[in-house]
């Protein structure tokens, strides 16, 4: 059954909603996905991991014996896989009993100082479903946050990227803004008046936008 399942992933007979489907039916087919993620061929290995990001999302609580397995996955050569490991286990992180996401934490906002836009802008972006289901790990994940103006520009993080990871920045902000202490909030607050002057116009509207509602 499973390597049925991956074949036709491979062949194009089966597609990525239909795959959902079927493992919505039996959950024990989740190991298939997982395997699936370390396919030789592109359409498996990306099918399996985007049907898995959105089983997280819809059923946390069927794939959170997984999290280990999840976490595996933030090591992988094919960024994409790493990209929707950062999703999912954002996604896991409202049913995580076991604080295994706690466990990880720099390791997950390591990726904070990665080379590529894409894979900070995951982290910034998925930061706002971690602090809803772990509120106590609001100071550390703004702490974290705020390192954004000081990240590295490399050939695949320019300074306009910076921009666009600043203003992504700021919408997560704006998700728990409210549950910060006094002293964190000036410190959101000065950030996002930095911002005010972007180049980037939707950079120094969403600052201002920002502010605005909160002074």
């Amino acid at each position: 059954m499973g390597s049925e399942l991956l074949l036709g992933l491979a062949d194009k007979s089966l597609t990525k909603d239909g795959l959902r489907r079927r493992v919505e039916q039996d959950f024990g087919l989740v190991p298939v996905l997982l395997e699936g993620t370390g396919s030789a061929k592109a359409a498996v290995r990306y099918g399996c991991s985007k049907v898995l990001m959105d089983l997280s999302a819809e059923h946390p609580k069927r794939l959170y014996r997984y999290m280990d397995q999840f976490v595996g996955l933030l090591d992988s050569k094919y960024r994409i896989l790493t990209w929707n490991a950062l999703a999912i286990i954002a996604n896991l992180a409202e049913v995580d009993v076991d604080k295994k996401f706690d466990a990880i934490f720099d390791k997950y906002y390591g990726f904070l100082d990665n080379e590529y836009m894409v894979t900070v802008a995951n982290t910034v972006g998925n930061s706002g479903k971690i602090a809803s289901a772990k509120p106590y790990l609001i100071p550390r994940i703004t702490k974290e946050l705020l390192k954004v103006e000081h990240v590295h520009v490399t050939p695949h993080l320019t300074e306009e990227c910076k921009r666009v990871i600043a203003e992504n920045t700021i919408k997560t902000f704006d998700l728990f803004f409210d549950e910060l202490e006094e002293k964190e909030k000036k410190k959101v607050l000065d950030f996002v008046e930095r911002q005010l002057n972007s180049s980037r116009r939707t950079l120094s509207e969403k600052a201002k936008t920002f502010l605005e509602k909160r002074r």
